[in-house]
């Protein structure tokens, strides 16, 4: 029993602030992503015995973070659009200490926050998070090749919406 609780401490102290700041940029709300992250380590916890080792362990707690995350989602999906449309990111504190994503930067945050769940899912698994096209499909319950489709459709939604919103010239590309 303590070698179960050891192991959820030791992956807690190893990848709880990647899955607290891969809540955070679904939710848009620390507190939130800090609640998630909790219930996160709690499900693995209790979960841990079907945990069979098919994928590393920070690919299951990513699964298992997404789905609650989702979950969070359908129960509360009408009040986080209508928040998550209106609120201004300058009033929101945001704790940089803990939230490091690679590309820092105000624009591409703002764009992905305007393109579909799915596609913002995806690129913050493979090109924020770095997981690779397989670990991702594991994470979403997706085929690899919808991951690679919806990736591709991502990255050129996220490009529109950069253009439209004046963020890059077209000719740079």
């Amino acid at each position: 029993m303590s070698n179960k609780k050891d192991k959820i401490s030791e992956w807690y102290k190893l990848h709880s602030k990647s899955v607290i700041s891969y809540i955070f940029l679904m939710t848009k709300n620390y507190e939130q992503a800090e609640d998630l992250t909790h219930e996160t380590f709690l499900k693995a916890y209790m979960k841990y015995d079907s945990f069979k080792e098919q994928s590393s362990e920070k690919t299951w707690l990513f699964s298992i973070a997404h789905n609650l995350t989702m979950d969070f989602f359908r129960k509360r999906r009408p009040v986080m659009l209508l928040k998550g449309m209106f609120v201004k990111k300058d009033n929101e504190k945001q704790p940089v200490d803990i939230i490091q994503i690679k590309e820092e930067s105000n624009e591409l945050y703002n764009a992905l926050i305007k393109i579909k769940d799915t596609y913002r899912n995806v690129l913050i698994l493979r090109k924020i998070k770095g997981f690779s096209i397989e670990e991702t499909a594991i994470i979403l319950g997706w085929s690899e090749s919808k991951v690679k489709s919806t990736q591709l459709r991502a990255i050129n939604a996220l490009k529109k919406t950069l253009e439209k919103e004046s963020y890059f010239d077209e000719k740079a590309n």
